[in-house]
């Protein structure tokens, strides 16, 4: 767990840095079967760089993505919403997340979360629009 610069200007993320910790999970990936690893990270609004790789089982249904590990990092570490996320697979390059992890991250998304895309910088709303969540669910508004 690291910190990066958040407040150098406002709203800024620190890219470079967020992308060299996704290649540092990626390269602790367990791939056994696919051999495609894939590294995640993110910023949260108190600083701190979250970050999770995928973990495969012999089943293929039990894997793991990066981003679900990455978020039980979240909670492991104290919690708090995500600013900024960037995920990679094995080369480096820059992976968009599964329909599945995109409403994952939904649920912890701060106000305005980016994402690094294959297209550039794009909000979580743009990634996923017109999104299911906790405050559509009753009890929780």
């Amino acid at each position: 767990m690291s910190r990066v610069d958040v407040v150098a200007g406002e709203g800024h993320v620190d890219w470079p840095a967020l992308e060299a910790a996704a290649v540092e999970a990626m390269r602790k990936a367990y791939v056994p079967y696919s051999k495609f690893p894939v590294g995640a990270a993110a910023l949260t609004e108190d600083g701190r760089i979250v970050s999770g790789c995928n973990v495969e089982n012999a089943s293929y249904g039990l894997t793991l993505c990066a981003e679900c590990a990455l978020v039980g990092n979240l909670h492991m570490t104290g919690g708090g919403l995500l600013r900024a996320f960037y995920c990679v697979d094995g080369a480096g390059n820059i992976l968009m997340p599964c329909g599945r992890c995109r409403q994952l991250l939904y649920e912890f998304r701060a106000s305005g979360m980016e994402l690094m895309t294959t297209q550039g910088i794009k909000t979580m709303d743009q990634v996923l629009p017109d999104a299911f969540g906790p405050e559509h669910l009753e009890g929780t508004r």
